[in-house]
């Protein structure tokens, strides 16, 4: 079994406008999975960018 090593992963703060009954959905989410905002907006556009068709099978790389 490999060692878990804590590291600060690079990340570039950035300003979105939300609306806001969608941002009290995001809130409820985290709270729900014990993550930060961030942390959650962050696996919701992961998720997303692994798993959204792409027109001719083009990837988002």
């Amino acid at each position: 079994m490999s060692d878990f090593i804590p590291k600060q992963y690079k990340k570039d703060p950035i300003t979105i406008r939300i609306d806001f009954e969608k941002l009290k959905k995001v809130d409820a989410c985290a709270v729900k999975y014990n993550l930060s905002r961030s942390e959650f907006i962050n696996q919701c556009i992961t998720y997303a960018l692994e798993n959204m068709p792409y027109p001719d099978g083009q990837t988002a790389e």
